[in-house]
């Protein structure tokens, strides 16, 4: 079995499910007293969530290779960044190490695929639904159209997100207007909903949508234990 190299923190309430479903993966896959071989470096979410609205995406990229050289360093194999937004400083991590990295856009992208959806919505963070880095990866390397809530929708979104989700807090007036903004992506074509923030469905779940739902954290952690066991 590979040893997963878990970047978290960002934020710990979505690592915990990271962890937790690995582990169950590993352990429905093997049977028995299994469970995955982890090493985790959670990082101070504030420090990253301050260099992020500063648009200091340097400063953040060397932040998180520097977590990640050290993970390499305590043994991992791969390399999982457990946050969707972050990815965007994905080309500074890779360099800066020698272990491959599970990419959470091409998990994603595999799953959308497999289910036959070519059009789907993406719900993240302000960064990842309006710059590049994560849509043209989809559209790009994968051929996939990804639609985008327009401009207050996706302040709103954000704003739930970093101001109640990131903290624990689950608020059904928020799940409504989550609610209310996937259905208007519906309405514009999507077949499916990408819950492009690994603390989305803290919120919201398959059975509050009448289309499929892929869940970022839940299909990234699935690749995990795949490559971990992979022969």
């Amino acid at each position: 079995m590979r040893t997963i190299a878990l970047l978290g923190g960002m934020s710990w309430e979505s690592t915990v499910l990271y962890y937790q479903q690995i582990n169950e993966g590993v352990k429905t896959r093997l049977g028995g007293l299994h469970s995955a071989k982890i090493v985790l470096h959670s990082v101070d979410f504030h420090e990253i969530e301050v260099l992020q609205h500063q648009g200091d995406w340097a400063a953040a990229g060397k932040a998180l290779a520097t977590a990640a050289r050290s993970l390499q360093a305590a043994g991992g194999d791969f390399l999982v960044i457990c946050t969707n937004t972050m990815h965007k400083v994905v080309p500074e991590i890779a360099a800066a190490i020698d272990m491959p990295i599970l990419h959470i856009a091409d998990a994603t992208a595999a799953a959308i695929k497999a289910q036959g959806l070519q059009t789907v919505g993406l719900l993240g963070t302000q960064f990842t639904m309006e710059q590049a880095f994560y849509k043209d990866r989809l559209m790009e390397q994968h051929g996939l159209s990804v639609l985008v809530p327009e401009a207050g929708d996706r302040a709103t979104i954000h704003r739930i997100i970093y101001d109640e989700l990131c903290l624990g807090k689950i608020s059904p007036a928020s799940r409504q207007e989550y609610l209310t903004i996937i259905n208007r992506l519906k309405a514009a074509g999507a077949e499916g909903i990408i819950a492009g923030c690994t603390e989305i469905t803290l919120l919201i779940q398959q059975a509050d949508l009448s289309i499929p739902l892929l869940d970022t954290t839940a299909l990234h952690a699935a690749a995990a234990v795949d490559l971990a066991l992979k022969e």
